[in-house]
C-alpha cells in the first residue's frame, strides 16, 4: 500500500510539473562533432599554434586566444557564454566533473542522431548509409499529437538527415543536402540560386550558412512549434584537418543561434514560450597524437559530448555540476518533456534530464 501511494504521489508530482510548463515551442539544434573541449575551454593551443592545422596562427590567435579557458571560450562562443550560460544550463564540462556520453556503440553520426532523436541506441544503426530509420523519433511522436500535427519540421546541412527522421514515413518536412525550396519567395529563390551555383567543398552536402538562412525563412513563414536544425561543417573541417576553419565555423554557428534566438524573442508566438536545446552527435580525439580529426571507437574519448538548454521552464544554473553521468539517449525525452509530453513508442526511451526543468 505504501509503495502504491508513493507511485501515485510521484505521478501527481510529474503531472503537476508538466501542467506548469510555459514552453509551447522547442528548437533542437546540433552542430556536428563539436568537442566539449572547445565549448568549455575555447581554442586548443596544441592545434591553434600548429601550422599543420591552422594556416594563419597569428590571425587566429588574435581572434580566439586568451590566457584563460574562461576568456577563450567566451571569444569562441559568445552567445553560449553571454546568454545560454547566464539564462540557462550547460552540461558536459568534464574538467568540472560534469559528464555526458553517447550510449551507442559506434561514436559517429547516424548512430548519434538516431540516439538523440529516438532516445534509443540501436545496434542496427551502424553506418552513415542513407537508410530510412526504422525507429520512431521524438519528432514523429510529437507530430502525431493533434496539437502539433503539421507543426514539426527540420532543416539540415547533412543529406542523410531526411533518412534519419524518415521523411517518407513520417511526412515531416526535412530540407537537407542541396535540396531546393519550392517557394516563390524572392529570398528563398536567391538561396536556391546560391546553393545551386556556389561550389560546395563537401560534395552532396551544402554549407551551413545556406542551411541556416533557409531554415530562418521557413520559421518566419510557417511558425513551426517543433524544429530540428542541424549544422555539419564543424565536423567536415575537423576531418579535413583545418582547425582554423573548425573554430571559425563553431563561432559562426554561435552567431546563427544568437540571431535565431533574437528573432524568436521578437515574435509573440515564440517570446517567453520557446525552449532551445543545443548538443552534438559525437565527440572526437583530444589532440594531434590522439587523432583530433577523427572519431569512432578507434578514437579514444570520442563518446564524450555536451548539451545546453535555455527556456522559460529552465532555471538559470549555468554550468551544471553533478556526479550522475548523463547520456545522449536522454535528449529525446527531454524534448518531449519540455512540451509536457511523455514520449512512448515501440522501443524503449531513456528518461528525461529532469534537472533541465528544476
Amino acid at each position: 500500500m505504501k509503495l502504491f501511494m508513493l507511485r501515485i504521489s510521484l505521478l501527481l508530482i510529474t503531472l503537476s510539473s508538466f501542467a506548469q510548463r510555459q514552453t509551447e515551442n522547442i528548437i533542437l539544434i546540433t552542430t556536428d562533432g563539436l568537442r566539449w573541449q572547445e565549448v568549455f575551454g575555447g581554442a586548443d593551443s596544441t592545434l591553434l599554434f600548429d601550422p599543420t592545422f591552422t594556416s594563419d596562427t597569428t590571425k587566429l590567435k588574435k581572434q580566439f586566444w586568451a590566457s584563460t579557458a574562461k576568456e577563450r571560450r567566451q571569444k569562441l562562443l559568445p552567445f553560449f557564454w553571454d546568454t545560454v550560460a547566464k539564462q540557462g544550463q550547460l552540461y558536459g564540462n568534464r574538467d568540472k566533473g560534469s559528464k555526458m556520453n553517447v550510449s551507442n556503440a559506434y561514436w559517429f553520426s547516424y548512430p548519434g542522431y538516431n540516439e538523440i532523436l529516438s532516445g534509443f541506441a540501436d545496434e542496427r544503426i551502424n553506418s552513415n548509409d542513407k537508410i530510412d530509420n526504422p525507429n520512431t523519433t521524438v519528432l514523429e511522436f510529437i507530430n502525431r499529437q493533434p496539437k502539433y500535427q503539421g507543426k514539426v519540421a527540420s532543416y539540415a546541412t547533412w543529406d542523410v538527415v531526411p533518412h534519419i527522421i524518415n521523411e517518407k514515413r513520417t511526412g515531416i518536412p526535412v530540407n537537407a543536402g542541396h535540396e531546393a525550396v519550392a517557394s516563390p519567395n524572392p529570398r528563398e529563390q536567391l538561396l536556391n540560386e546560391i546553393q545551386d551555383k556556389l561550389p560546395s567543398p563537401w560534395g552532396e552536402t551544402r554549407q551551413d550558412f545556406i542551411t541556416y538562412y533557409m531554415a530562418k525563412e521557413y520559421i518566419q513563414k510557417n511558425k513551426p512549434k517543433v524544429f530540428f536544425l542541424s549544422f555539419d561543417e564543424t565536423d567536415d573541417y575537423a576531418h579535413a584537418g583545418k582547425y582554423d576553419q573548425y573554430l571559425l565555423t563553431a563561432n559562426l554557428v554561435d552567431k546563427f543561434i544568437a540571431d535565431l534566438w533574437n528573432y524568436l524573442q521578437s515574435q509573440p508566438e515564440y517570446k517567453g514560450k520557446t525552449t532551445i536545446l543545443l548538443t552534438t552527435d559525437h565527440g572526437r580525439g583530444h589532440n594531434p597524437k590522439a587523432r583530433w580529426k577523427d572519431h569512432g571507437t578507434k578514437t579514444p574519448d570520442s563518446y564524450q559530448i555536451w548539451m545546453g538548454a535555455m527556456g522559460p521552464d529552465t532555471p538559470a544554473k549555468g554550468e551544471v555540476k553533478h556526479t550522475q553521468v548523463l547520456f545522449q539517449n536522454q535528449i529525446a525525452q527531454t524534448v518531449a518533456s519540455a512540451l509536457g509530453l511523455n514520449f512512448t513508442c515501440e522501443h524503449s526511451v531513456a528518461e528525461a534530464i529532469l534537472t533541465v526543468f528544476k
